[in-house]
């Protein structure tokens, strides 16, 4: 446990008054602690303060002070947190009912790996809060407590959100480190290892260190989806593909028609949607154009988020010039297998536009400019689909 020693001045000289006022002998030691935070006194029944003799020596300042020491509860620990979720173990997902019983309503729905907060246990179900839903699943289905532990730190991200307005990132945990890239504000970073004060992470320049001064860390689970949030969500995704294919209609033709340069002809769009196939083709075309950290330009200069913002935008379709906020647009695909062409592929800090054959077009870096690398050069942070 972390102790911690909280130093009350006030309220040493407080109980410094009180106990040559009322003439107590007291043992103080480093170890004391002292009941309600304050000084306690209990006089015998029949007496007066002025009866109370007054001609005992008072205590040295010095040791209240230490006799006034205080142990605050340490903050839980990660691990502490994770104890108390519950995940799910299933191929597809294990329905969350209003009683623990499979009489009971259907709820929502906790997907594999998807995590709630364990409330309490009936009959071979756990009852659980779990995004908007509370209910119950069946604990079969489930993992909790010291098994809940190790599956956590794999199926959660770490994540440091940045909070400065552009935060170096340098290549050991040191400010007298070379810089190794610079991160806008409100990016998502995978955390790798914390030490203190500073935070392994994975770059689009590489593997580097960024102070914990300037980001906020947490770990990000998967939770529970409720009934009410997956029509919202199915009806939601049908109106943007629907919205989006009208967009782009009148472009597709255009862009797939439009002469290609050599670069994106040494490279094959394939499957996926006719829009999706044109918005890769389109950005192929700027492969070789130089990288510029805040730039928005295909043809003068851009970084990774300019890049699919200005290449979605040809299309009549509107994003963030940021690859933290790309990370909510459009709908979910689950896993690079599943991708096509269009598809937006997040990473810690940076974004793509997937081609086909399990490749990429993105703003890389100043060195490389506009290129196509392997869709897993990098862990995958999430793949969104526009249309």
């Amino acid at each position: 446990m972390i102790r911690k020693t909280i130093r009350i001045t006030a309220c040493a000289l407080t109980a410094t008054l009180f106990f040559s006022a009322f003439g107590m002998n007291a043992e103080a030691s480093a170890d004391s602690v002292l009941p309600g935070g304050g000084v306690s006194l209990a006089l015998a029944n029949g007496n007066k303060l002025e009866e109370v003799t007054t001609d005992v020596p008072t205590m040295p300042i010095e040791s209240i002070i230490e006799w006034l020491q205080v142990e605050e509860q340490a903050e839980p620990t990660e691990e502490d947190l994770f104890r108390n979720l519950v995940i799910a173990q299933v191929t597809n997902y294990v329905n969350v009912r209003s009683i623990p019983s499979e009489e009971g309503e259907i709820l929502g729905k906790l997907y594999n790996n998807s995590v709630g907060t364990f409330i309490s246990e009936e009959n071979g179900w756990y009852q659980i809060s779990s995004g908007s839903v509370t209910g119950y699943v069946k604990a079969e289905f489930c993992v909790t407590g010291e098994g809940a532990v190790e599956i956590a730190k794999r199926v959660g991200k770490r994540i440091a959100t940045v909070t400065t307005q552009t935060l170096f990132v340098r290549t050991e945990p040191s400010t007298e480190c070379a810089i190794l890239g610079m991160v806008p504000e409100a990016d998502d970073l995978i955390v790798l290892e914390e030490t203190e004060g500073w935070a392994k992470v994975d770059v689009e320049e590489g593997i580097g260190w960024v102070s914990t001064d300037y980001v906020s860390l947490h770990s990000e689970f998967v939770q529970a989806e409720s009934r009410e949030e997956e029509e919202r969500r199915l009806a939601k995704e049908e109106e943007e593909r629907k919205k989006a294919r009208a967009a782009a209609a009148q472009k597709a033709a255009q862009s797939q028609g439009s002469s290609a340069s050599q670069d994106s002809q040494s490279y094959s769009v394939s499957g996926g949607s006719e829009m999706g196939a044109a918005v890769a083709e389109y950005g192929l075309q700027f492969v070789g154009n130089p990288y510029v950290y805040g730039g928005s330009s295909l043809t003068n200069g851009t970084d990774c988020s300019g890049f699919v913002m200005s290449v979605y935008a040809n299309f009549g379709v509107s994003l963030p010039h940021s690859s933290a906020a790309d990370r909510s647009q459009g709908y979910g695909v689950d896993g690079i297998e599943n991708a096509q062409p269009g598809d937006i592929i997040c990473y810690s800090g940076h974004v793509g536009i997937y081609i086909g054959n399990g490749q990429i077009v993105h703003a890389s870096n100043e060195r490389t400019g506009i290129t196509v690398s392997n869709a897993g050069y990098r862990n995958i942070l999430a793949i969104r689909r526009i249309f």
